[in-house]
């Protein structure tokens, strides 16, 4: 018996798949990416959400197939390219750029791209700021030496029960969130963050660092996980405000600092 042709649809990765495949990125294969996949990282970039609209930032690419213009300070991470963002500096801008630069990098997950975060990064004092933006953090990418993604069971992040405090058992959707939220990557995987859940409401707090050095990409950190919450929501169809609650925004913790809330308005 013959058999027609096969018609094979592909479907796409999307950033929600991608938080739980993601790794970063320390090797690269040293070539060229398609100019049009350059392309549609700038052109993302241009309609992605941000935490705080109000912000402006920009983004810059910088070719460095030829291994000639590289930034200082990589701790021996070299890559074909490097992605740098610039922000207005005004309250919670690192925040910002952290909700940004995450989604950036899923979506380079999403078209077969690694990436990694370069906290330690530094440029050249007159490429410092641009256009009135200074210069936040940098990202390496490219084509990945070696295998793209992890399992989210290999992700070396502490359990729900080391991060999460509850007096009942979550909904479905609740842990849905906090497993995206569990995910998400930090600077040196310190994963600073303390979750509460009361009543459909995930509050989320900073975990106070004994050395100051720790801390000093918490605000960027917790934007990193914001996106992540927020790209969940969309993904499980709900409606998620963040938001900061006078309440508990008062009130003095002796080993975490309150951040902020999210606020699961319907399911």
């Amino acid at each position: 018996m013959k058999y027609g042709p096969v018609c094979v649809k592909l479907v796409s990765m999307n950033l929600y798949e991608a938080l739980f495949l993601r790794k970063s990125t320390r090797k690269y294969i040293w070539e060229p990416v398609q100019p049009e996949l350059l392309a549609k990282i700038g052109t993302f970039y241009e309609e992605v959400p941000s935490l705080f609209p109000g912000i402006r930032t920009e983004i810059g690419i910088m070719d460095n197939t030829d291994r000639k213009h590289g930034p200082q300070g990589l701790f021996g991470i070299a890559a074909p390219y490097y992605l740098a963002l610039y922000s207005e500096k005004k309250d919670k801008y690192e925040m910002n750029a952290g909700c940004i630069c995450e989604q950036i990098s899923l979506y380079m997950h999403t078209l077969g791209l690694g990436s990694c975060f370069l906290g330690s990064a530094k440029v050249p004092r007159k490429k410092r700021n641009r256009d009135g933006l200074e210069f936040v953090i940098m990202m390496a990418f490219g084509k990945p030496e070696g295998s793209l993604s992890r399992r989210s069971v290999d992700a070396k992040r502490l359990p729900m029960s080391k991060l999460c405090a509850s007096k009942e058992e979550p909904k479905r959707v609740i842990r849905e969130l906090l497993e995206a939220a569990r995910l998400a990557p930090s600077a040196m995987n310190t994963q600073p963050w303390r979750f509460v859940v009361t009543d459909g409401r995930i509050h989320f707090f900073a975990k106070k660092q004994p050395v100051a050095i720790m801390s000093r990409w918490d605000e960027f950190n917790f934007g990193v996980l914001f996106s992540h919450i927020l790209i969940a929501a969309e993904e499980l169809w709900l409606d998620v405000d963040l938001i900061r609650l006078e309440d508990i925004s008062q009130k003095e913790f002796k080993k975490s600092q309150y951040v902020l809330s999210a606020v699961v308005r319907s399911e």
